[in-house]
């Protein structure tokens, strides 16, 4: 089932989310388009996550984005551990924070994944992320989440 978030989740919802997320998945993505401009001013943000980094890749296409013309961003995959959780807080308390644009410069697209699977894709400059899952107990935490917004989208 795919689950479409219709507000952004801040504050305590945002963090009951990442919660959520971190226990459930065991790895999330965190993107730098080099066409952005200068992203190596982010490279203090991502030292930050260092301890829980298990690989960066040039790619062209990752969980809410496919880049055209050659193009490729920096993607970096990090295990959901305690560590990434704390930082992910720290950083941020909205979902949609996660973008290059905005007051509160951050590399983008945090998506997370369960079991080699996106989990939650969420595309943070176009407003727009859902959540796929099947599992009827995470269906229901999700549902229980103080001031979450979801829809149900059949497949």
């Amino acid at each position: 089932m795919i689950f479409i978030i219709d507000k952004n989740p801040k504050n305590e919802t945002f963090e009951a989310l990442m919660d959520l997320a971190f226990e459930t998945c065991t790895e999330f993505h965190l993107v730098l388009r080099r066409d952005m401009g200068n992203i190596r001013a982010l490279d203090p943000i991502l030292d930050k996550f260092k301890g829980s980094l298990k690989e960066m890749k040039l790619e062209s296409k990752w969980a809410s984005t496919i880049l055209e013309d050659d193009n490729k961003a920096e993607v970096y995959y990090y295990h959901a551990d305690e560590n990434a959780k704390k930082v992910v807080k720290e950083l941020s308390n909205s979902l949609y924070e996660w973008c290059l644009s905005g007051p509160n410069v951050l590399p983008e697209d945090l998506s997370f994944f369960k079991d080699d699977s996106v989990w939650l894709v969420n595309c943070a400059h176009e407003r727009e992320s859902y959540i796929n899952t099947d599992d009827e107990d995470e269906i229901q935490r999700l549902k229980n989440i103080k001031g979450l917004k979801i829809s149900e989208y059949p497949r």
